[in-house]
This record gives C-alpha cells, sequence and structure tokens, in this order.
C-alpha cells in the first residue's frame, strides 16, 4: 500500500471518515424534519455541558479504551481479535469472584488488585485459546473468537443462574458486593476542577485505563517483544526467517489482548453494578474494534476514537430524550455509521489523498 505522510494516515483521513459519517447522519436526520444542528447541539451539551454528563462520557469512554487497546495490540500481530466482548464478559466473573470472596474482609484498595488479576487472568486465558487454535491448528482467530462471544454468554448464564444467584432472587446477578469492595468515585478529584459528577460512576478504573495506554505503548514501541510483534504482523515469513517463532506471537499477543478486554470489565463490575450479572461488557467489546480502527492501533489514537464514541454513548442519551422524535435507534444509526466509515469503508478517501499527498519519486513526478 502505498505511504501516506503520516499527519495524513493518522489525522486528515479519519477526520474525513468521521465527517461523512456525520454528514450522512445529518442527512437522515434531516429527512425525519428536525434540525441536524440543533441535534449536534444536545448531543455536546449531554456530552460536556454538565458535571454528571461528562462524568458518564468519561466512564463510557474508559470502557472503550481497554477495549480498544485489546483489539489494538492484536492488530499489530495480524491478528484480528472480535472476542473482546467474550474476553470482558469472563474478566467480570474473574473480577466479581475475587470481590465476592474479599468483599467483607479487606478495604477497597486492597482488594481492586486481586479484582484487577483476576479480571486479566480469565480474560487472558479466554483469548489465548483462541490464538493457540489459531497457530497450532490453523482455526481462523476471526472464527473462534467470535463463537468465545457466545460460549462466554453461555457459560456466564450458567454459572450465575445455577451458583453465583441469591436463592430466591429473581435477577440474574450475585450478591451485591459489601461497600468495601466498591471502588470509589472520583467526585473529589472532579470537583477540584470545579465539577460535580453527581451520579455519574466515574472512578479510578479512568486512570488505570490511561496508564494501560502507557503499557501498550511502551509494549509495541519500546520492547523486544513489541518489535517482534510488529515484524510479524508485518510480514510472518519474513519474521521467520529472523528467527521470530510464529505460535508464540500469536498466542503471545492473543493472551495479552484478552488480559485488556477482561480489565475493562473492573469499570462496570466493581465501579458500578457492584455485583456480577449479565451483559458485563455492554456492546464495549464491539465498540473497541471501532476505536482501534479509528485510532489507528495507536493508544493516543485509541483514547481520541474512545472519547468520540464515550461522546456518542451520552451525548446520544441526551439526544433522545430531548428529541423524542429522534429514537435511541436512530442513535444506534449515527454511531454504526461513524463505524462503517471507521471500519469498513477507512480507505474510502485514500486515492483522493494519494494524488494530493503521496510521496512522489523521480519516476514518478516524471
Amino acid at each position: 500500500m502505498t505511504p501516506l505522510p503520516r499527519w495524513v494516515e493518522y489525522g486528515l483521513m479519519p477526520v474525513l471518515n468521521l465527517a461523512l459519517a456525520f454528514l450522512l447522519a445529518g442527512l437522515v436526520v434531516l429527512l425525519i424534519g428536525e434540525s441536524p444542528l440543533e441535534a449536534v447541539r444536545h448531543i455536546i451539551y449531554g456530552a460536556f455541558g454538565y458535571g454528571e454528563g461528562i462524568g458518564f462520557t468519561l466512564y463510557y469512554s474508559t470502557n472503550f479504551i481497554l477495549t480498544g487497546l485489546a483489539v489494538a495490540v492484536a492488530f499489530h500481530a495480524a491478528q484480528f481479535n472480535i472476542g473482546a466482548e467474550g474476553q470482558a464478559y469472563l474478566g467480570g466473573l474473574g473480577a466479581g469472584l475475587a470481590c465476592l470472596a474479599l468483599d467483607r474482609h479487606l478495604p477497597w484498595w486492597a482488594i481492586l488488585p486481586f479484582a484487577m488479576l483476576g479480571a486479566m487472568v480469565f480474560g487472558m486465558v479466554w483469548g489465548a485459546i483462541p490464538g493457540w487454535l489459531q497457530a497450532r491448528r490453523g482455526a481462523h482467530v476471526v472464527i473462534t473468537t467470535i463463537m468465545f462471544n457466545f460460549l462466554a454468554a453461555s457459560l456466564m448464564g450458567y454459572l450465575i443462574v445455577n451458583h453465583l444467584k441469591v436463592p430466591g432472587n429473581a435477577s440474574v446477578q450475585s450478591r451485591t458486593f459489601e461497600p468495601g469492595a466498591r471502588l470509589p468515585k472520583l467526585e473529589e478529584t472532579m470537583r477540584l476542577l470545579g465539577l460535580d459528577i453527581g451520579g455519574a460512576p466515574l472512578n479510578i478504573t479512568f486512570p488505570i485505563a490511561l496508564l494501560a495506554c502507557l503499557a501498550v505503548w511502551i509494549l509495541i514501541w519500546r520492547s523486544k517483544l513489541g518489535y517482534e510483534i510488529r515484524v510479524f504482523g508485518a510480514n510472518p515469513t519474513a519474521a521467520r526467517y529472523a528467527g521470530i517463532r510464529g505460535v508464540r506471537i500469536t498466542v503471545t499477543v492473543m493472551a495479552i489482548s484478552g488480559a485488556l478486554a477482561g480489565l475493562m470489565a473492573v469499570n462496570p463490575v466493581m465501579g458500578e453494578q457492584n455485583r456480577i450479572f449479565l451483559d458485563i461488557p455492554g456492546g464495549a467489546g464491539f465498540v473497541g474494534i471501532a476505536v482501534a480502527l479509528m485510532g489507528r492501533a495507536h493508544p493516543l489514537g485509541i483514547v481520541l476514537a474512545a472519547l468520540l464514541f464515550g461522546v456518542l454513548y451520552q451525548g446520544g442519551a441526551e439526544l433522545a430524550f430531548e428529541m423524542p422524535s429522534i429514537t435511541r435507534d436512530m442513535v444506534v444509526l449515527i454511531q454504526g455509521l461513524a463505524i462503517l466509515f471507521a471500519g469498513a469503508m477507512e480507505q474510502l478517501f485514500r486515492p483522493a489523498l494519494l494524488q494530493l499527498f503521496a510521496p512522489r519519486g523521480p519516476g514518478r513526478a516524471g
């Protein structure tokens, strides 16, 4: 593929894709008789107009940062991990079991490392198995990770109903954690910025997600393993000739990817619901695919893309409330258009941009 300048590849092209997605979404809003500019105003206000809205925006963004990182790590080794949803599901089980075991004995800051470890180990195992199947048995990782999403949902339903549910309670969930296992909100931190986040569940998982971005950057661009991952992803044949073992790289990146996706579950399990429940990921595993694509698999780009989807989630809820003619399904359509142009059609503008910005050698210039 002909290279473009980095600022075009990682900046201009995603912006153009996003602009086209929003343009089409605006036309849809116009067709139902509403003002696109008014809709945009409600979305922006809902996401950033008041403290609680900002809190929810950052809460959703936390989930998308971690699942986006999970997908991005696999991308660098040319592995397409569609299973972050299932890996986050199992991560929620690992975090929840740690909380159920320790919430009556330890404070949250002592339980959190065990919950994070449990979430990452459970997610890592759920990601490593498809990686091993791909490397050793040739089972395509896209197919196996999709299947493992369904397996994770079925397994969680079985475990909660038959082993974790409180007897006599109709709700399919575990008992609520004791206060000791509930993550504190970032109320005081946000209050220093002059913001009152109200009932938003923004918690310490947000800075943990930012630290995970730094860890992924160090791993991929500043470590020997990261160099091997990128070489293998760019050219597996050349990597094998260089002595890089493909089986080890494939299983390792899928394990790391699963661990990051599993870590995401700490946010809803310990930071919001304070129990093990059905649908822990809430679709964040699939949104993480779009986040990784839009962010070009770079931690900084992932943070920005995750923030965008956090705005769409929180601002979309405000939009559906303020403009009843724009239903929640319409908001999902807007999100879907952003995913479409960030993923399947991300190269739409490349031919035109190549004409304008591609580097030209002496032969091409002539």
